[in-house]
């Protein structure tokens, strides 16, 4: 439980921080001397329990409230302590939260806190619960595609089952294993929305599918090519060797010295 304590009292605000120090299910605690202290550090943290004195200096407990709501901040439960049962009660009516009358004794601070801390914990589980079929949505595996027009009608392919990217002029071929189509896009472009899908550029005019790639080619002369399942081979130009060290998770000796 994380805690706040909002009191511009010294004495008051010591023999809080003094329970709250004695209880096992606080894991952190805080204080502000006042609303716009309280304001700042709500902006920041996330708090289970606001121990709120209604008279503060600048704002009171109720009016401090009432700014939190107006900024949509996730407001904590809500304690308020204060001397007078009349404020309490006004408070209370208003924004159904618990209060303690001063001078108040540890068991009936602990006594609030306790319900403070019941509250909270069922106001996450329903959010929750709420919020499950958003995180079941977004727990379902995803699969990208890319969409291309073809003929006047759109076609929706794996990256995955993109062989390789050629640039040829002012369109870029992506060739499948079964089949390729001619779209007018750059190879740069197409480069950089590939990359997250394994994709390397390799020279100036051509990209591969990493997974399909299954022989480096070293030659005499310092030179790479790559060949690719079903046979086909592609040059790697010198200031794109760097990138062939993303083919392998580790490797033993200089392999791309």
């Amino acid at each position: 439980m994380r805690v706040l304590i909002v009191d511009d009292e010294p004495i008051a605000e010591m023999a809080l921080a003094n329970i709250l120090s004695s209880r096992s299910d606080v894991e952190h605690f805080d204080s502000a001397n006042d609303a716009s202290e309280a304001l700042e550090k709500l902006a920041t943290e996330s708090y289970d329990v606001l121990l709120l004195d209604i008279n503060t200096m600048d704002l009171s407990g109720s009016e401090l409230l009432d700014q939190l709501r107006e900024r949509h901040f996730l407001l904590p439960s809500i304690v308020f302590v204060t001397a007078h049962i009349e404020d309490a009660i006004a408070a209370f009516e208003k924004h159904t939260v618990d209060y303690v009358l001063k001078p108040y004794s540890n068991e009936s601070i602990s006594e609030a806190l306790d319900r403070a801390s019941r509250r909270a914990k069922g106001e996450r589980a329903a959010k929750l619960i709420e919020s499950l079929p958003q995180l079941q949505k977004l727990s379902r595996p995803q699969h990208p595609r890319i969409a291309i027009k073809i003929k006047g009608r759109i076609l929706f392919i794996n990256p995955v089952d993109v062989v390789a990217v050629q640039a040829e002029g002012n369109y870029v071929l992506l060739r499948r294993e079964s089949d390729s189509y001619l779209l007018r896009e750059s190879i740069s472009v197409v480069a950089e929305k590939l990359k997250p899908y394994g994709f390397i550029r390799i020279n100036r005019s051509a990209l591969v599918n990493t997974s399909f790639v299954v022989e480096i080619k070293p030659s005499s002369t310092g030179k790479y090519g790559l060949r690719l399942e079903g046979g086909k081979e592609y040059a790697v130009a010198r200031g794109y060797k760097k990138n062939l060290k993303s083919l392998t998770e580790f490797q033993i000796g200089s392999v791309f010295s």
